[in-house]
């Protein structure tokens, strides 16, 4: 993309399926910080809440860097991959005629990554602007 630096955060383990997650990362990848936020903070979608954890995070790693606008920060990447099933193993409950069936508890790790948006060229004022 740019020279410009990242700033990352990560959610392993995160208890909720990658697809799932994947509706979110798709609604807020490429979005300004601040939009991102207040979408995440309205979405009804349980992997929101996970994603709002992580942004909130990567800003603040950000926020770190006194050379930083926070208020430019766009989010650069936003991931959900694959995690390991839920203590590594499969899970039973009750079937029909006495059977056991089986199912997976699915885990996800989740990234986001933000950068500061980088100028084509300074903002000009009002009365620039007017002339």
């Amino acid at each position: 993309m740019s020279d410009s630096i990242e700033f990352v955060a990560k959610h392993r383990f995160a208890g909720i399926t990658a697809r799932k997650a994947r509706r979110i990362a798709d609604l807020i990848r490429g979005k300004s910080v601040n939009e991102a936020l207040e979408l995440l903070n309205f979405a009804p979608q349980r992997g929101a809440g996970f994603y709002l954890k992580a942004l909130n995070s990567a800003v603040a790693n950000a926020s770190q860097d006194e050379n930083i606008n926070v208020n430019r920060l766009v989010i650069s990447e936003c991931r959900a991959d694959d995690g390991p099933l839920l203590n590594g193993r499969l899970r039973w409950r009750p079937g029909p005629q006495g059977r056991a069936m089986p199912f997976q508890k699915r885990l996800s790790h989740l990234t986001v990554k933000v950068r500061e948006l980088a100028d084509a060229e300074p903002r000009k004022s009002m009365e620039e602007r007017k002339s």
